[in-house]
């Protein structure tokens, strides 16, 4: 049996695996990234950032199935179920391309959109809405305090009411003696939310860019290795791979 054939089916084999790899993988990148969003939703009035989570946990599902085709027809030597795979992976190659556009551009839209929705949920901070759980999670995990440093507080309805202090979700994590009150910078996280929470979300988005164009790598090798398999049955009959 030829040696190449052998070979070039086995590769084939291998990259089936890899799919059903990568599908596990994409579906876990898609998760956090979603779940990395909605933990913060308050903050994101515009859902354009999902897109591209919600491309990547479809193109993980599809890639499972992709992986039952590739091994299926490369055992069973059918040229219908390579040609469908490579359809498939085509289509799969095309959405990966898409979600990473997508998030290369809006990569860029963060910053514009956090601005003014986090001012407007910080504004509406009463101590019991649901406003107020999203900021006391948002500013005690990323330990913040106010949109763009702790002064802002002194700008909102909270501070007045509360003889000019701030939300205890400012007080740095071990300051047990921390009142809030500004007189005590010390025990108090002074930076501000929107830096921190933006570099987050831009980390989230490039880590899942860097995914994405990985997995489009191996789908365009994918593409090549059934074309070289594909080329060659046509001269040679096509040799089983146990023969």
């Amino acid at each position: 049996m030829d040696c190449g054939i052998i070979t070039s089916k086995s590769v084939l084999l291998l990259l089936s695996l890899i799919f059903w790899g990568a599908g596990v993988a994409l579906a876990y990148v898609g998760s956090y990234v979603i779940k990395s969003y909605n933990s913060f939703e308050d903050f994101v009035s515009d859902k354009y950032s999902i897109i591209p989570a919600a491309i990547i946990i479809g193109v993980a599902v599809v890639m499972f199935v992709i992986g039952t085709v590739g091994c299926c027809a490369t055992l069973r030597e059918s040229k219908v179920g390579l040609g469908f795979f490579l359809i498939i992976i085509m289509m799969i190659f095309a959405a990966e391309v898409t979600a990473f556009v997508f998030g290369f551009i809006y990569r860029g839209r963060i910053k514009g959109d956090l601005e003014k929705s986090m001012k407007d949920v910080f504004q509406k901070y009463d101590g019991l809405n649901s406003e107020t759980h999203a900021v006391d999670i948002l500013q005690t995990q990323l330990e913040c305090c106010g949109v763009n440093n702790f002064t802002d507080w002194t700008a909102s309805p909270w501070f007045v009411q509360h003889n000019n202090s701030v939300p205890h979700s400012c007080c740095k994590a071990n300051a047990t003696q921390c009142t809030g009150q500004l007189t005590q910078p010390d025990l108090l996280n002074t930076q501000g939310c929107e830096a921190k929470l933006e570099q987050m979300l831009q980390d989230v988005l490039s880590y899942a860019m860097l995914v994405i164009l990985g997995f489009a790598i191996i789908k365009f090798f994918g593409m090549l290795s059934i074309c070289v398999i594909t080329c060659r049955s046509k001269k040679n009959d096509y040799q089983p791979l146990y023969a």
